[in-house]
């Protein structure tokens, strides 16, 4: 990412906002003080108070009669407003003014209380940032674009730089840019290519577990979902950072992310409604998620190793498609009885957190589009947490509230599992009447992590909304890098 973030803990005076012909400025919603501080801030305060929609928005977009004409974008907020909401708002008061294609932006907070100041021109910063993503565009005719080349933040100085924004927004970029790429552009094959070249730009050391060695490794989970796709170009990437430098712990067990990759899911023999497939693409979403989070945490240059597993894959429909009935034998021995063919997420992510934790890292975060019935429990807004220890439950809804990217734990108690109890085999699938099929995936899943490895599983139930989410303006959300950043590098969850 190519932009410059200049700061300076001062306010500008009149003539220094002249210079920008665009600039976002956040204010409380109360008290005065703060239109003194500001350059033309008595009249920025009679154009809020005399427009009824700006007071009930608690934003307004308005001219500055100088020299430059500049489009100020005005938002007040809350000083106990959440991360969400800062957030949020930042999205909305950055976009109007991007929209005009600024080479330089001016960001103005005023008003706060140093740590309050901090918060929300982190948030600003976080929104352009994410609103000037380069996403695919398979549009014969493009408009020409201006470059955001340089943020001027006023009002708010930091030793960090805001380094730790910069990486996530790195990573939340590379998630959302893989995930909207259709089907076609973005095979197994494909994505194995990019990460290649990605991970020959940050010195990962790559290996891939393909069906050949996935065979060998007895991996039968897996192999049933992929044995209906006509090229046998499905597997496991494996990432390594080691750290490096005199306080890297470069000898300590490795934090692991996985993620599900499937590159497109039909529903296989049980095939999907059309609704239902459409989007599909976006059923990566979990790998694209681990693999931004790897990259943010090289970006940061991390003192202690990282590795990232990802499950690539496509569930085709076919004659040679795996159906329910089946009965398929695990990497680690458990035989599973198949129920529905589009629970195929589940069963690639079975073999691959075995194989994961075969190893016993420190910790393992999984990541995936798994399951509809946690967007029925808890809509589009949060993601669902689930884990193997529950004294985690409390950090995990700070990380969530502190980040901005909220989560809610769900119980997964023994007794659940009686639902999945097969007459045939160890294990069904699923349960072909449904209900808490969130629960009960994450049952599933905990049996294949092995050597009672802290692990967390986050099921991406927000990784579509219309309009956005928080500070990410595209459909395509994306949602766990920052969550994961904040779980390890705030929270300390380990």
């Amino acid at each position: 990412m190519n932009i410059k973030l200049l700061q300076s803990e001062n306010l500008p005076d009149a003539a220094a906002l002249a210079r920008f012909s665009q600039a976002v400025v956040v204010v409380p919603d109360s008290g005065t003080t703060h239109w003194q501080q500001l350059p033309h801030g008595k009249l920025l305060q009679q154009r809020m108070q005399n427009s009824h929609a700006a007071k009930q928005q608690h934003k307004l977009l308005t001219v500055l009669p100088d020299a430059s004409a500049t489009h100020v974008s005005l938002g007040q907020c809350k000083a106990t407003a959440s991360t969400f909401e800062c957030l949020s708002l930042a999205r909305k008061l950055v976009q109007p003014l991007l929209d005009e294609q600024p080479g330089e932006l001016g960001l103005l907070v005023a008003g706060f209380k140093p740590a309050q100041a901090e918060a929300f021109a982190e948030a600003l910063i976080a929104a352009v940032l994410a609103a000037t993503a380069d996403l695919p565009n398979f549009k014969s005719r493009q408009a020409k674009q201006t470059a955001l080349k340089k943020l001027h933040l006023f009002g708010v100085k930091t030793r960090h730089g805001f380094k730790q924004t910069f990486a996530t927004a790195a990573g939340n970029n590379l998630a959302r840019s893989l995930s909207m790429l259709p089907p076609n552009k973005l095979t197994p094959t494909e994505y194995l290519q990019t990460v290649r070249k990605l991970a020959g730009k940050h010195q990962w050391k790559l290996e891939f577990y393909g069906v050949p060695e996935l065979k060998k490794r007895k991996a039968g989970a897996y192999l049933a979902v992929v044995q209906g796709s006509p090229k046998a170009d499905a597997g496991i990437v494996r990432l390594r950072y080691t750290p490096k430098g005199g306080k890297a712990k470069s000898k300590q067990a490795p934090v692991v992310l996985v993620g599900k990759g499937l590159c497109y899911d039909s529903g296989g023999t049980n095939l999907k409604t059309a609704r239902s497939m459409f989007g599909m693409q976006e059923d990566m979403q979990g790998s694209a998620v681990a693999l931004g989070t790897f990259l943010a945490l090289t970006e940061l240059k991390v003192n202690y190793p990282v590795e990232a597993w990802l499950a690539l894959a496509m569930n085709h429909i076919g004659p040679n498609a795996y159906k329910p009935n089946d009965v398929i034998t695990a990497a680690d021995g458990t035989t599973i009885e198949v129920v529905h063919t589009d629970a195929e997420g589940r069963m690639v992510l079975a073999d691959t957190l075995y194989f994961a934790s075969s190893e016993k890292p420190r910790l393992i975060v999984d990541y995936a589009t798994l399951t509809g019935s946690c967007v029925q429990a808890i809509g589009s807004n949060y993601c669902g947490a689930f884990s193997n220890r529950d004294d985690w439950h409390q950090s995990l809804i700070e990380a969530g509230r502190a980040s901005g990217e909220r989560v809610w734990p769900f119980p997964m108690d023994a007794d659940y599992e009686k639902e999945i109890e097969s007459k045939i085999a160890d294990i069904k699938q699923c349960s072909p009447e449904g209900g808490v099929d969130h629960i009960l995936a994450a049952r599933f899943l905990q049996r294949f992590v092995k050597h009672n490895t802290p692990w967390l599983h986050i099921d991406l139930s927000s990784m579509n909304r219309k309009g956005g989410l928080a500070h990410i303006p595209t459909d395509s959300i994306c949602q766990g890098v920052r969550f994961t950043l904040n779980l390890l590098q705030e929270q300390k969850l380990v």
